[in-house]
């Protein structure tokens, strides 16, 4: 018996014995060992994948707290940004007061970051309820103050002469960013 292969046969063989040698050579030398790199940064960025999400809920949780606070206090966070003005002060509590009168500003040291300007009140007051009510007022007024101690309550006839001093607290952010916004013009 003989075996009958042509030409075209033997090179058809020896390029598939060829392509299958190369194929065997590819893998074992590049895909093999790329692989277990592949499987390695999958594991590391399944990682970084899961502390993203931890930062991301972080960040979420902190947004929403920070939208609630805001929203809870608009009107001290309002008030912080409002400069003062004795003007105004007089008129939106004049009612608490037979007369009252600011003396002077003067401006203390800056306190972490705000503005604090020391003013001195003289006003006369029927009974000490109307100082109260003042007292109330202010805190749902327009501007952060805070009233220091002593207050000294003199009788004068009927009235009741009040002196005392307060500190009025402003935000520094907005003197800053218009006095950067002057220069730059």
């Amino acid at each position: 018996m003989k075996i009958n292969i042509s030409r075209h046969q033997i090179y058809i063989l020896l390029l598939s014995v060829f392509l299958f040698l190369f194929v065997l050579i590819f893998s074992f030398s590049l895909l093999i060992p790329e692989g277990k790199n592949y499987r390695i940064k999958r594991v590391e960025l399944k990682k970084a994948q899961q502390e993203h999400d931890k930062y991301k809920n972080f960040h979420d949780e902190t947004l929403d707290t920070l939208k609630n606070l805001q929203s809870k206090n608009r009107t001290i966070i309002t008030a912080f940004d409002r400069p003062f003005s004795p003007k105004r002060f007089e008129k939106q509590y004049k009612s608490h007061f037979s007369s009252l009168r600011i003396t002077k500003i003067n401006r203390v040291a800056d306190e972490e970051g705000f503005s604090v300007y020391e003013v001195n009140t003289t006003s006369h007051i029927a009974s000490p309820t109307n100082f109260y009510d003042f007292l109330d007022a202010l805190n749902k007024g327009d501007w952060i103050i805070g009233v220091n101690f002593p207050i000294k309550f003199i009788r004068d006839s009927e009235m009741i002469r009040s002196s005392f001093t307060m500190k009025v607290y402003e935000n520094n952010r907005n003197k800053k960013s218009s006095a950067s916004g002057s220069s730059a013009k």
